[in-house]
């Protein structure tokens, strides 16, 4: 162990040429392009629901911000898809006999 002190600015970072200033970027990083996330999927059967689902594919060529549209609007309509099947029959022409 020396009792000799550190070199001035030992440890701490050093931007070019030795400087202790960071260097400046070159140019702004531009976000990504929107890239399809690629997710499969699969036919439900009940034509309502997949083209609900379908929509889904919307979103794959929106920025991140864009998103939440499409995801209410697909929610919206599965949420109503459901209510649906809880929903009483309605009677046919024939079935209101007195």
């Amino acid at each position: 162990m020396t009792d000799e002190p550190a070199e001035p600015g030992a440890g701490a970072w050093a931007g070019p040429e030795g400087t202790a200033e960071p260097a400046e970027p070159a140019e702004p990083v531009e976000p990504a392009e929107p890239a399809p996330l690629g997710v499969v999927r699969t036919p439900t059967g009940h034509p309502g629901v997949d083209a609900h689902l379908a929509r889904l594919a919307d979103a794959d060529h929106l920025a991140a911000d864009g998103h939440v549209e499409v995801y209410e609007d697909v929610h919206r309509g599965l949420r109503e898809a459901l209510s649906a099947l809880d929903a009483p029959p309605v009677p046919g022409p024939y079935e209101n006999r007195s």
